[in-house]
């Protein structure tokens, strides 16, 4: 079917209290994984693009890509701008197809963040483009986003209504504990259910977890295996999901852990089979691990089967 904005799937998870995978991708690849994915498992997923990807394949071509998978089955997939950095930005990539752009405005101060995710969903909600929006602050690296922990915030459930009421955002990405990268905690992964549950009382709308990859060590040792080098790489566990998602998290963002499984089956593949040159066979490989990541999160999150 045709991309479809977010919001024709957000009422569902809202009502079925299930979360949506938003998945990373900046190549072929990872889009097939995620295509073939939604149809094997009846599942609407969220295909996802970051300022890095766009610069690394083009806008049109990721966009493209995903609209030519998504129009080979019937599970709703929408493209969305992951961590969108000005209101150009989004503009550019609702005109050229995105159905849903999130806003990050979360470094700047509270009005400012108010005024440029207002702007980007005035102009947005005139193209039935659904617009995420970002309070608080994540620790930790990923792509381009690089939050010293010092500076890292959790949202504010009494600042979180008035932003959602004066921004006009449809969709709240809080900080509860997570953070960007696979190196998100040091100890034991805590995060704040509390203020999940409390937020989510408070405005209603759809709930965003960001810097939420697994980090599973059956990834990380293959990986180690092979020759990488990731060391003490810890993130978000299944009981901790289901507790969020129970609370009103209804999007989850996955990118670490479709690296990792990317990483670690081109690492053994190298190792095992030397004579092996035929991209095809290397990217593929990969993008079956990708998949495998994929699919688990789907039901993991409870999307399956709610396409």
């Amino acid at each position: 079917m045709p991309l479809v904005p977010l919001n024709e799937v957000y009422a569902k998870a809202n009502e079925g209290r299930y979360a949506i995978g938003a998945f990373n991708i900046s190549n072929l690849e990872f889009c097939q994984a995620v295509v073939e994915s939604c149809d094997e498992l009846q599942s609407p997923a969220i295909i996802a693009a970051s300022s890095s990807a766009i610069k690394y394949a083009g806008v049109d071509n990721l966009v493209a890509l995903v609209r030519t998978g998504a129009e080979k089955t019937k599970a709703p997939i929408a493209l969305h701008l992951d961590h969108g950095a000005s209101f150009e930005q989004a503009k550019m990539c609702i005109e050229a197809g995105f159905t849903s752009v999130m806003i990050d405005g979360s470094h700047e101060e509270f009005e400012e963040n108010i005024r440029v995710t207002r702007e980007v969903a005035d102009y947005a909600h005139k193209h039935n483009v659904t617009v995420e929006a970002e309070l608080g602050r994540l620790g930790g690296i990923e792509d381009e986003v690089n939050v010293d922990e010092r500076d890292a915030f959790l949202t504010d459930p009494d600042q979180a209504v008035e932003f959602v009421a004066k921004s006009g955002c449809d969709a709240l990405a809080v900080a509860v504990g997570t953070s960007h990268g696979a190196y998100k905690f040091k100890t034991e992964a805590k995060l704040d259910i509390d203020r999940i549950k409390v937020i989510k009382d408070k405005v209603g709308i759809t709930l965003v977890l960001h810097g939420a990859s697994g980090v599973p060590a059956s990834l990380v040792d293959k990986i180690n295996k092979y020759g990488g080098q990731m060391k003490d790489a810890k993130g978000v566990p299944d009981a901790a999901y289901a507790a969020a998602i129970a609370n009103g998290i209804n999007k989850v963002n996955i990118d670490t852990d479709l690296r990792l499984a990317f990483t670690g089956a081109l690492r053994e593949l190298f190792a095992e089979e030397p004579k092996v040159f035929d991209p095809r066979k290397i990217i593929g490989a990969g993008r079956a691990a990708v998949k495998a990541v994929v699919q688990e999160k789907m039901k993991l999150f409870g999307s399956a089967g709610k396409a």
